[in-house]
């Protein structure tokens, strides 16, 4: 973007994320640093400040009559989920009651972004957006059936008719590429893994949780590996399912004999533990740093996240045919 000087007196106060406002001792802080302060960001259409009230209030009070500033170019929702983004992962952050806020905000726009989506933005986990969803949104009906993805795709809630669809395109056709399973069917490439997957093992296309008469889950349904799922209640997968693959994985050489492999294990190995261990975990923290740990703890979370999409991603790529 390109850095323009602009007065000071043209410029909107913020529709900030922030519920209580500036905070004078940042801005304090801020004012007594030698270093050159940033190019505030400001939405075009409205002039409103969306990144660097802060900065803004220094330069007031230093009496600046103009300042950097780069612009946004966008909507007025655009610009506050912008300016949400911005203050999750620099700067003074925001509290827990602004990010709350800032989802509660975004899920009454009316927009189909997915839990994860959200949480994304906002520096929540999905569990968390998916509780805010069910408490602003109790009108939500099952017929709303997509959401828009952390990558911009839009995907159904639930996928049962595009599982079956899937079933049937793998019984005829079972040399298909996943990439083009996925797209006839309608579902995600992971999804389609999944379903393939399943009827491998002499299972049908649709998990448990699909069929009449099972528990519903909190938020979409969706495969194991549906970005847009927030995750099922049920047993605990530390005892079952994740115990068994880690075992799986720490047997195979190519990550066992190898540096990147064991590191990898060894952070994977780090998760095995089960609810009980890990309420007891909680239980033993010191309550002046638990905000603090779990503010740590969603980060860890969001590198995860991003690291599987990566990984998934590249898995894609190798299921696409070669030509030539």
């Amino acid at each position: 973007m390109t850095v323009e000087t602009v007065r000071i007196d043209r410029l909107r106060p913020a529709d900030s994320p922030r519920l209580d406002g500036e905070d004078p001792d940042h801005i304090r802080l801020l004012a007594e640093s030698d270093a050159a302060l940033p190019p505030i960001l400001v939405h075009r259409g409205s002039m409103r400040v969306i990144d660097g009230m802060h900065r803004l209030r220094v330069a007031q009070s230093r009496g600046d009559s103009e300042v950097p500033v780069k612009y946004f170019d966008g909507t007025e929702l655009e610009a506050f989920i912008r300016a949400v983004q911005l203050n999750v992962t620099h700067g003074l952050p925001l509290s827990l009651s602004d990010r709350e806020s800032a989802a509660t905000r975004i899920l009454a726009s009316g927009g189909s972004w997915s839990d994860r989506a959200i949480a994304r933005m906002t520096g929540l986990s999905a569990p968390t957006v998916a509780r805010i969803r069910a408490r602003s949104r109790p009108d939500h009906r099952p017929e709303d059936q997509a959401r828009i993805g952390r990558d911009g795709r839009v995907r159904p809630l639930n996928s049962s008719a595009g599982r079956l669809r899937a079933g049937e395109i793998i019984s005829a056709e079972p040399h298909l590429s996943l990439r083009e399973i996925a797209k006839r069917a309608g579902i995600s490439v992971g999804t389609a893994r999944d379903v393939r997957n399943r009827l491998g093992r002499g299972e049908g296309p649709l998990p448990a949780r699909f069929l009449p008469g099972s528990r519903p889950t909190t938020g979409a349904a969706a495969g194991p590996l549906d970005r847009t799922a927030a995750p099922a209640t049920g047993p605990d997968p530390m005892d079952g399912s994740y115990v068994s693959d880690l075992t799986s994985l720490q047997k195979d050489p190519s990550l066992r004999l190898t540096g990147s492999g064991r590191f990898l294990l060894r952070w994977l190995s780090f998760h095995a533990i089960s609810q009980e261990k890990r309420a007891s975990l909680i239980r033993s923290l010191p309550a002046h740093n638990k905000a603090r740990i779990a503010y740590m703890a969603k980060c860890c979370s969001r590198w995860w996240a991003e690291f599987a999409d990566d990984v998934e991603q590249q898995q894609e790529c190798r299921d696409i045919p070669r030509t030539g």
